[in-house]
C-alpha cells in the first residue's frame, strides 16, 4: 500500500486497483480509517474526532491530487506524494 502523505503522526496510503469509491486509509497510532475522497468523510473505521477533522480538511485542500492518484493507481501506476497539512 504506497503512502502518500504523512503528518501530525498519521500515515495516509492507498491501494492500487482497490475498489471504488475512491478514498484513502489513514493509520494512526492503533486507529484505522477509510475516507472517502469527494466528499471526505469517514467510509469505515475509526479516528479520533480531532485527528477525522484535520483528515477532512487535508483532502478538501489535496482533493484534486487525490482523485488523481486515485487515477494512477486503478491504472497500476505509482502515486505522487500528496503535501502534508500545515
Amino acid at each position: 500500500m504506497p503512502v502518500i502523505s504523512r503528518f501530525y503522526g498519521m500515515i495516509v496510503a492507498m491501494h492500487f486497483l482497490d475498489h471504488p469509491p475512491p478514498h484513502f486509509h489513514i493509520r494512526y497510532g492503533e486507529y484505522r480509517a477509510a475516507i472517502g475522497v469527494d466528499p471526505p468523510r469517514l467510509l469505515a473505521g475509526d479516528l479520533p474526532p480531532r485527528a477525522l477533522g484535520l483528515v477532512v480538511e487535508w483532502a478538501r485542500i489535496h482533493r484534486r491530487e487525490l482523485l488523481e492518484n486515485w487515477r494512477r493507481l486503478q491504472r497500476g501506476e505509482p502515486p505522487e506524494p500528496v503535501p502534508p497539512l500545515e
